[in-house]
C-alpha cells in the first residue's frame, strides 16, 4: 500500500470488502492469502484513522437551556446540564 495513492474511506471500505470476500471465499492459495491478509489489516487501520478523523470534526447540536448550540463531537451533557468530556 505504500506505493498506492492514499485511498479515500470508500475506496479503502470496498477494496477491504473484496479482500474478506476472496478470502471467505477459500479457494485463494497460502501466500496470496497471507498478502490479503495483510493488505486487509492495513486497509482496516487506514479506515479506523479515517473514521477518527472524521470524528474529531463532526460538532452535534444540543439543545441546553431551550437554546441549540454546537459542541465538539464526544462531549456529553449530565442531568444537571454541565458538560463531560
Amino acid at each position: 500500500m505504500a506505493n498506492e495513492p492514499e485511498l479515500n474511506f470508500e475506496e479503502a471500505m470496498a477494496a477491504l470488502e473484496d479482500i474478506v470476500g476472496q478470502l471467505e471465499h477459500g479457494d485463494v492459495p497460502l501466500e496470496q492469502a497471507i498478502d490479503l491478509f495483510q493488505r486487509g489489516m492495513k486497509l482496516s487501520q487506514l479506515c479506523g484513522l479515517k473514521l477518527e478523523q472524521v470524528e474529531r470534526k463532526i460538532e452535534m447540536i444540543v439543545e441546553e437551556d431551550g437554546e441549540l448550540r454546537k459542541k465538539p463531537f464526544g462531549t456529553a451533557v449530565d442531568e444537571s446540564g454541565e458538560v463531560n468530556e
